[in-house]
């Protein structure tokens, strides 16, 4: 690695980890330029301990090739950490539960000063520093469904407090199941898999989401279909933070929601008509990080931590 790429000498590395349900991606920062950026795909579910011995190896390697270890890390977390530090709940990979995340995080980097959040909460801070606002709502629709507030800057509710689990937020009362045991989670209804479920039954065949993006394009029926009860969820859960927080910006992204051109425009529409008469229509526009945003906002709080 050159010193132009390491960030020169004395230049302090921030390293932003996005542990996810099935890869994890690694991003470094050095003087507020990527210097290194790299994702690898987890091994068939085994334990906890396989897992972390699986990012401790990539994690060796990567600091290997900078010329000082990061000074801070900041990682994005999709489970639910309780104030023990220990893992209370994580749907995707369940062999987690009661995991030391803290003691593990602190293991790997030894040298350096770690502070972990919820994924779709970093999501948030780094949207809302990409587009250069302090107040607003993100939603982030891929495997699952995640999102964060941001409020004069600051996520909401804030680091310590727990995390802004929209996700979880019950839209419709006798809903399909989500994975968290609940029927009528935002999750259940409008991730990328719940909504390719959903595309299937109304085709009455498999749905891949090259499909459902390609019969979008060309207006199909059930298509459409799909997507606008998708959206008309996704519309209820920010009409729901409108009434008790009042965001002035919503705005979508993840990784399933990027690829749907359009897709914000439908949400707006959905919004047009649950929005209670005299509360301002609340502005909505397309994330601008798509599958990076919780990567970015890892990097964002490493930059956060004082050592």
């Amino acid at each position: 690695m050159t010193e132009e790429r390491r960030g020169g000498p004395g230049t302090a590395h921030h390293l932003g980890v996005d542990i996810g349900g099935t890869k994890v991606a690694l991003r470094v920062e050095a003087g507020g330029r990527c210097v290194d950026e790299t994702v690898f795909a987890w091994r068939p579910r085994h334990s906890a301990d396989r897992d972390l011995a699986q990012l401790a190896a990539h994690v060796a390697e990567l600091c290997e090739a900078l010329d000082a270890p990061p000074r801070a890390v900041g990682v994005a977390m999709p489970a639910t950490v309780g104030p023990d530090e220990r893992v209370t709940a994580w749907p995707s990979r369940p062999e987690w539960t009661g995991t030391d995340l803290g003691g593990a995080l602190r293991a790997l980097f030894p040298e350096a000063a770690v502070a972990w959040a919820d994924d779709g909460d970093l999501g948030a801070l780094a949207e809302a520093q990409a587009a250069g606002r302090d107040d607003l709502l993100y939603l982030g629709v891929g495997t699952g469904v995640g999102g964060g507030f941001v409020r004069g800057g600051e996520l909401l509710p804030g680091p310590g407090r727990g995390s802004f689990e929209i996700g979880h937020t019950v839209v419709e009362l006798d809903g399909p199941r989500c994975v968290c045991g609940r029927r009528g989670c935002l999750q259940a209804i409008a991730s990328g898999p719940a909504t390719l479920r959903h595309a299937a039954r109304l085709r009455g065949g498999e749905v891949t989401y090259d499909a459902l993006r390609q019969a979008w394009y060309d207006g199909e029926t059930w298509a459409v279909t799909a997507l606008r009860r998708t959206c008309r969820a996704l519309a209820a859960a920010a009409v729901g933070v409108q009434e008790l927080l009042h965001p002035r910006l919503l705005l979508i992204g993840g990784g399933f929601a990027s690829g749907i051109p359009g897709l914000h425009t439908l949400v707006s529409a959905q919004l047009a008509e649950l929005t209670r008469p005299g509360q301002p229509l609340l502005e909505v526009g397309s994330a601008s990080l798509g599958a990076l945003s919780s990567l970015r906002g890892a990097v964002a709080l490493a930059r956060l931590i004082r050592p």
